[in-house]
């Protein structure tokens, strides 16, 4: 890679096709988008507030396509956020709610894959309602640049082996998704983000911007399907 090859491309360039990064029993073809967006009628239908009613929504939204695994979200304005103190804000510039990573909804107990090669940079379990709950944290270091990708919404079991500095290798199992008891209280899906710069931050990153910030954070952290090709 070319030292001035932007972010983007030199994260575009890292893989030749769909790389998973949830099990590998999913084929790319078992994969459809799902919008979640404010601008989406259909979730006025249910509550959204509620965990168990969101994971209904997503189970019939996959059953009606036939197909097995959700996935979309970057750069995605989300009312969901509304629920929890942790992101609430008044003013509609400062309330976080553009969503900065792509999200996978599948089972709870679904492996979770590292795409890369890399090392646990940090991990720390984010327990503030509507969090990121139990989130990993890797490393990835090229000749030129190094960056990071994040894992949220996990099980407190896969914080429990880890060490900083350990070894991680493409399409090793790191991680297994949580259930709304420990995940934030979501339905179970894994927030994959890649981020240029952590700022400082150890195991956690912000997930959600507002629209006051987010020019920085999409140039902080580029659509993550540049690299995963769904």
């Amino acid at each position: 890679m070319m030292i001035n090859t932007p972010f983007k491309e030199f994260v575009e360039n890292l893989s030749q096709g769909f790389t998973p990064i949830v099990s590998s029993k999913f084929s790319k073809e078992d994969y459809i988008s799902i919008d979640l967006s404010e601008t989406n009628q259909n979730l006025n239908t249910i509550d959204v507030s509620s965990s168990e009613a969101f994971e209904v929504y997503i189970n019939k939204y996959l059953k009606k396509n036939n197909l097995r695994v959700a996935y979309g979200g970057y750069n995605e304005t989300r009312a969901i956020y509304r629920r929890s103190s942790h992101f609430n804000q008044l003013d509609p510039e400062t309330e976080r709610n553009i969503h900065l990573g792509v999200d996978i909804w599948c089972d709870a107990g679904t492996e979770i894959l590292s795409p890369l090669d890399g090392k646990v940079h940090s991990f720390k379990n984010n327990n503030n309602y509507g969090d990121y709950g139990p989130t990993i944290i890797l490393e990835h270091q090229y000749p030129d640049i190094t960056f990071y990708t994040l894992y949220g919404h996990l099980t407190i079991d896969s914080l429990s082996k880890l060490k900083v500095g350990q070894i991680i290798k493409a399409n090793e199992v790191i991680a297994y998704l949580g259930d709304a008891s420990v995940n934030g209280d979501y339905a179970p899906h894994l927030h994959f983000q890649i981020i240029r710069d952590l700022q400082g931050n150890i195991g956690d990153y912000p997930g959600v911007s507002n629209k006051k910030d987010l020019d920085f954070y999409l140039q902080n952290c580029p659509d993550p399907n540049l690299l995963l090709k769904i």
